[in-house]
């Protein structure tokens, strides 16, 4: 099974810069961002919330060299593909490809007054597509360090993560929250990140060394652009639309507290109201939880997880066989303390909370378990967390 997490970028990505080389005749800088996984706080960060995600060992990188010209020539070492364009002639929406994530970046970045230097663009990846960790923000973070890093121009991480937020938004069309790209910016080796999604106030907290993150990947593969994603968060928008003929000042469903939200309940529709259930429930499993690593108490962390893939599966509904079947068999292994889905939901993969001596044994166990009840084989990844967006050398 494969360990992930501290792979240096030259055994993950050998001969990228001396490929770019032989493509482009010319030496390029280098751009590398990970992936992440979410510990708790899922569909909480585009209704306001708290979330806490950490970054992982998978990675997009850029290999870049600006050019004399307005032209953006993108290449892609995973779909062996080439995409040009001219940044003065930029499509107003994308056109469902990968080389939106790569095009939409540049229109945002461009319509925030950063005038873009062309250039040539080698991209290169193992984030699994599909998979709930983040291919696309990874992505995005990777491509607008890049093309800003040539055009000379300094953007803080903040602002880097909500230009990238706005290009999956308002060009990829995908209206996911600001979590993704907000730790790809900021992520710190050994650390999670407690985030708020308003004030976008952050904390890092240490992992602890007893415990391993493993990542297990039904091979279930989704797509959080199609419309169950965007539905979810439109009958959100619709709980806090009822729920503020009653409450005055709510924005958001984090304005509304766990009290007002039981003694307003039978007022909203049966399916609004278990999707405002599970947000109002899982912001308050997100400050229970940081509370609960910050003092070492890994057993109510893991009680926290479950509760959450529970709320997931019946409230928000976005689980599917093959995550259930993981989580069950996850939790009845000797050392895991919690199990839960990550990212959109519909497939991808579950996040595992494992005591370190146990982990053999939880692999064997899982891999054992889902090949029987799924006559499927799946990837088990276990993990440490890495830093944010950088540039190698």
């Amino acid at each position: 099974m494969p360990s992930i997490g501290d792979v240096s970028f030259h055994a993950a990505f050998p001969g990228l810069a001396e490929e770019f080389r032989n493509r482009f005749s010319d030496s390029p800088s280098l751009y590398q961002a990970p992936g992440r996984v979410n510990l708790i706080g899922e569909h909480t960060d585009y209704n306001d919330g708290f979330v806490m995600p950490a970054a992982i060992g998978f990675f997009t990188v850029i290999a870049i060299a600006a050019r004399p010209d307005r032209q953006l020539v993108i290449e892609s070492d995973n779909f062996h593909e080439r995409r040009e364009l001219s940044l003065d002639q930029i499509p107003e929406r994308g056109s469902h490809e990968w080389s939106d994530y790569v095009v939409g970046v540049a229109k945002i970045l461009e319509q925030s007054g950063r005038r873009l230097q062309g250039a040539n663009l080698l991209i290169s990846g193992n984030v699994p597509l599909g998979a709930g960790l983040s291919s696309s923000a990874s992505l995005e973070v990777a491509v607008a360090s890049a093309l800003l890093g040539v055009a000379g121009i300094s953007v803080d991480r903040k602002e880097l993560a909500l230009l990238c937020q706005r290009a999956e938004n308002e060009f990829v069309g995908a209206r996911c929250g600001i979590m993704d790209q907000f730790i790809v910016a900021h992520a710190r080796h050994s650390h999670a990140l407690l985030l708020d999604c308003r004030s976008l106030e952050y904390r890092q907290l240490p992992l602890p060394d007893e415990a391993r993150l493993v990542i297990c990947n039904t091979g279930v593969r989704h797509s959080v652009a199609a419309g169950e994603y965007n539905h979810r968060r439109a009958e959100c928008e619709e709980g806090v639309r009822l729920l503020s003929q009653h409450l005055s000042g709510i924005k958001a469903l984090r304005d509304v507290t766990l009290a007002q939200f039981e003694s307003l309940a039978a007022a909203l529709p049966p399916v609004v109201m278990r999707r405002c259930r599970h947000v109002i429930t899982e912001n308050a499993r997100v400050t229970q939880a940081a509370d609960a690593l910050g003092s070492g108490n890994l057993d109510l962390f893991g009680a926290l997880m479950r509760q959450s893939h529970i709320s997931l599966r019946d409230d928000f509904e976005v689980s599917c066989r093959e995550l259930d079947v993981m989580v069950d068999l996850a939790q009845s292994c000797p050392g895991a303390y919690g199990s839960r889905m990550t990212g959109g939901g519909f497939g991808g993969c579950t996040i595992n909370l494992v005591k370190a001596d146990a982990v053999d044994q939880f692999q064997s166990k899982v891999a054992q378990g889902y090949k029987e009840a799924t006559g499927a084989a799946p990837e088990i990844y276990v993990c440490s967390a890495v830093d944010g967006i950088k540039r190698v050398s």
